[in-house]
């Protein structure tokens, strides 16, 4: 492989940001890959901002990710994608769930939420892949598999099988979620725009 790889994950608190970023190390771990995941805590909690660094390669020397090296940018929700566009390498792309989760400014009123955030990125060419993700994790079972939906997009991406994908999420998630959660990444992989 030449050179790093580097994927960011965003998205807002109790979205299941840090599974997403578990499986993926998992996967790439399992394929052999040097993989680095630094996971960067805003308020989680309370529907904060929380991002999350993968980056994979022969030999990856440092969990950071800086602006204009990210390869890919899996975006929990629209307004998070948008806020980390300027850490897209030139050729990168965000693949975003077109959810709408109001941050604190927007539910206090101090804020409107932004419009038209889609269509702004494509103005600015940024390669965008919109997903319902949402809806899918939904017809798959549950709201929660939203995270593996986005990952399934993902797998879209990466020349990884998706049996390699699927028993990294078999060895990640609860036995009892394991359906649900395929059925999820299926979804996301198969959805067309």
């Amino acid at each position: 492989m030449n050179g790093t790889k580097n994927i960011m994950i965003v998205g807002v608190g109790g979205q299941g940001s840090l599974l997403a970023s578990k499986l993926l190390g998992r996967l790439l771990t399992d394929e052999g890959y040097d993989v680095k995941v630094s996971e960067v805590h805003g308020m989680s909690q309370r529907g904060g901002s929380v991002v999350t660094y993968v980056r994979y390669g022969s030999k990856v020397y440092s969990p950071i990710i800086d602006m204009g090296e990210a390869d890919f940018i899996v975006s929990f929700e629209k307004l998070e994608g948008a806020r980390y566009t300027k850490y897209l390498a030139e050729n990168g792309r965000i693949i975003v769930n077109t959810q709408e989760i109001d941050p604190m400014p927007v539910i206090t009123g101090a804020m409107e939420y932004p419009s038209e955030i889609l269509g702004k990125l494509r103005e600015m060419n940024v390669n965008v892949d919109a997903i319902d993700a949402l809806s899918l994790a939904e017809q798959a079972g549950s709201a929660k598999a939203v995270n593996i939906v986005l990952m399934g997009r993902l797998a879209r991406y990466l020349s990884i099988s998706r049996e390699k994908w699927k028993e990294a999420i078999a060895a990640i998630v609860n036995k009892k979620f394991i359906e649900v959660n395929e059925k999820a990444f299926d979804l996301g992989f198969g959805y067309e725009e």
